[in-house]
């Protein structure tokens, strides 16, 4: 938990690395997505976020592409906790997504990384390596529009901790 001076009692800084497959170019997403990480990174300085990363790779072509693209996402993350996003994870609310990545610098964690898949969802590989899977609802979404929503609710989380009146719940 937050010391009241933004410190935390484990990592003084947690970096949150987002794989996603898929190329988001300059569309409204990307837009929105640089947005919210802008924020979430700025805000989030006085709670000991250091950075938030996104890191896209192309997506594959042929039958075994779930699992080239798993490949290519273990390959990338970082040491500490894997989330990864998929419709059959659970669905945190807000208040409990803050309350994750409090634990996640109070257990000292120095990365988090949250992995969201191609078209034909996560291979067996990241499944297996995954510490967590997370839903954003039952719906399917778009890739881009999955990640413009996991930025905000970083962003969200953010000020959750902090106690910015941003989250009205």
């Amino acid at each position: 938990m937050a010391d009241g001076f933004g410190g935390t009692g484990g990592a003084r800084r947690l970096n949150l690395l987002i794989l996603a497959v898929g190329k988001a170019g300059q569309s409204p997403e990307a837009e929105l997505c640089g947005r919210y990480m802008e924020r979430a990174e700025r805000i989030g300085r006085s709670m000991g976020l250091s950075s938030v990363t996104v890191r896209e790779f192309n997506e594959a072509t042929g039958p075994t592409k779930a699992a080239i693209e798993a490949d290519k996402i273990l390959a990338a993350r970082k040491p500490g906790p894997l989330v990864m996003l998929d419709e059959t994870g659970a669905a945190w609310t807000s208040t409990e997504f803050a309350a994750r990545i409090q634990g996640w610098l109070d257990a000292g964690h120095a990365n988090v990384t949250f992995a969201i898949g191609g078209a034909d969802g996560h291979g067996d590989g990241v499944k297996q390596a995954a510490d967590q899977a997370l839903s954003l609802g039952p719906m399917t979404l778009p890739h881009l529009l999955a990640r413009a929503v996991l930025l905000e609710q970083l962003y969200r989380a953010v000020t959750i901790r902090l106690g910015h009146p941003y989250h009205r719940a």
